[in-house]
This record gives C-alpha cells, structure tokens and sequence, in this order.
C-alpha cells in the first residue's frame, strides 16, 4: 500500500468489535493513499452528555480526566489510545487520525459537572487519552474554554501535550499556578526531527516543544518532561541528550514510560518499522519482548509503564542516572485543591 501523505499509519485494520470489515482502495472522500491526494481529516460532533470520565489504574497520577477530542490527528504511530476508536466503530488505524470526534459541549459540561455538589475538588488530567492541543484545537479552542472554567473553579489540572500551541494559553496557565494549580507535561520522545517527522507526523518538531518548555518554564509553569513511550533500540540512545536539552530548556522534572502496544498497535507498529526501519525491526522487537515476559505488550498493572527483566532494569537505571545528572530527578510537581470555590455561589454572598 502506498505512503499517505502526513500519516503515521498506512492501514486501516479491522476493527475487533465490528464482523463485517470493507477494505478501501480508493472512495470518493479519497480514504486511501495517493501520493498526489492527501486524505482529509474529518470531524464529528460526540454528543456525550457528561465529560469528567475516571480510572482506578494505580499506574497513573490520577483518577479524573477529561478529553476535549476522541481520536488525534497527530497520528503518533505508536498511541496506546487507537483502540479506544473501535469503541466507536472506527478503525485504529488511519481512521484514529483521520476521523475526530469533538466534544463541542466540553467547556459547558465541565462547568455543570464542576458546580455539582457531588463534584470532590481533586486534580484533573487533560489529554489523558488524545492531545488536547491537536491541530484543530487552533479553531475551535476548546480546551481554552475547559481552561477558563478550571480557572474560575481554581480546579486543579495537569496536562499532557506534544503541541506549541499550549503557549497560546500562558495566561490562563499562569491564573491557575498563583494557587498551586497546574503542572504540564510535555510529551518529548526524540530529538531528531526527521523521527519525529514519520513517527508523530502532525506534532510539533522537537526543537518548537523545547521552546514551549522555555516559554512555560519562564512564565512561572512547571514543566515536567515526559520521554513517552520510550521505544528500546530506536530513542533509547537518545536519552542523555535528551533529558540535558529539556534541563537547559526549563525544566524542572522527568519520567518515561516504555512502550506500549495493546491491541492492534502492535500490528501497526510492526508495519511501521517494516516499512522506515526494516534494518532495525527485528532489535526493537526482540528487546520489547525480553522487556515484557515474551509479548509485545503487558496489560498488568505495575508492570506495563515500565516492564521487567535485566533490560528493563538497565534502561531504567540509565535514564535515573541522566535525571540525576540533569538535575531532572526532582520530586513530581504536586497539584492542590485547596483553593476550589464555586463562583456562583460566591458571588450570591455579596448580596
């Protein structure tokens, strides 16, 4: 199959849920590769009625999210969250980057979920699942609106993002730091830009995420660094450099989170490596497996951010060694929802 222009995939796998599945050559809404016809992304109201969703992994910091987009036009070849499409009846594949749906009613539910007296103040996670600053973020500006109302709530939030465009919100950022509110992180998995160009197509290059560690760092934010996923025997090279650019850019704490494949990722991942790096495929996937008991991915709690065995240890020894070094093993920013309050209800106490 050929390349599609400004995709991390090529293929659109059959969905697991779905018995019947139509392989595309080429339709009217061009949906597969044409070198001279790059495919459209198209956009679809979700018409969810609440927006805060919850987790009980005790592998993340975090038990509330909220995700103003389902789907990523990013298009990061490894994401973890392309089967989360299939629950929709997509694909993982390039319908994950192609087909976005848009929680148009996210700023409003926030503030309904937010105000209600069930609602225990606690930190939120924002793009847990898909980047709340992807490209279509720029026009609609959702996750601008979400921040104005977690600004007015004095609701604590962390962010998750590979985007420049986070810059654009410094403001609202800076409204929520006064009160211990905020904390970003800024996804930076490699250094080299023509990596980054054919691993997460429609992300900032390395070099503008650096720049918006320096923009947010100095505007008081602070910035963790997130080498996520950490891909062995592709950017595990990369991590001595890697962690002393993101200390010379600002910021002030690093982590990482070995690959993870679940699902059909794992058949797009490997066709991925077939087709840029078929020299290297063979490596990745060996020391994967040896880092996760024979598979290519690990589902068990406490053990798929990090995996085991000897490598898993060295790797993890390594990057400890160069946040020691970088002055990056500092202890995780700690967010506060000491400062919550219901505006409404406050400004009836003037009266």
């Amino acid at each position: 199959m050929e390349k599609v222009i400004g995709r991390g995939v090529t293929v659109n796998p059959p969905n697991r849920f779905e018995t019947l599945h139509v392989d595309k050559e080429m339709d009217e809404d061009n949906y597969v590769a044409n070198e001279k016809l790059p495919l459209k992304t198209r956009y679809y109201v979700d018409h969810s009625t609440s927006f805060i969703t919850y987790n009980e992994s005790p592998d993340v910091g975090f038990t509330a999210s909220i995700n103003p987009y389902r789907g990523c036009e990013h298009g990061c070849v490894y994401c973890y969250a392309r089967p989360m499409h299939e629950y929709l009846g997509f694909s993982s594949g390039i319908d994950f980057e192609s087909r976005i749906m848009v929680k148009t009613r996210a700023p409003e539910l926030l503030r309904k979920e937010l105000s209600s007296k069930n609602w225990k103040p606690q930190p939120l996670a924002l793009s847990s699942a898909t980047d709340c600053y992807q490209p279509i973020e720029r026009k609609l500006k959702l996750t601008r609106r979400c921040l104005e109302v977690l600004a007015e709530f004095r609701n604590p939030v962390s962010i998750i993002t590979k985007n420049h465009l986070i810059t654009r919100d410094i403001d609202l950022l800076q409204k929520l730091a006064q009160y211990q509110a905020i904390n970003v992180n800024i996804s930076l998995t490699t250094l080299d830009p023509q990596l980054a160009k054919i691993m997460e197509p429609r992300t900032a290059q390395p070099e503008h995420r650096l720049h918006a560690v320096t923009a947010l760092a100095q505007a008081g934010i602070p910035v963790n660094i997130l080498m996520a996923p950490l891909i062995p025997g592709l950017t595990d090279h990369e991590i001595p450099n890697l962690l002393q650019a993101a200390t010379q850019a600002g910021a002030k704490s690093a982590g990482y989170v070995l690959l993870r494949l679940p699902h059909s990722v794992k058949e797009l991942f490997t066709d991925w490596l077939e087709t840029h790096f078929p020299e290297k495929k063979k490596r990745i996937l060996d020391q994967l497996c040896e880092m996760r008991q024979g598979k290519l991915n690990e589902s068990q709690f406490h053990r798929r951010m990090k995996g085991q065995g000897s490598l898993a240890q060295q790797l993890d020894q390594l990057f400890k060694l160069c946040a020691k070094r970088t002055g990056l093993n500092q202890k995780h920013f700690t967010l506060s929802a000491q400062a919550f309050r219901h505006p409404a209800g406050e400004q009836l106490t003037l009266f």
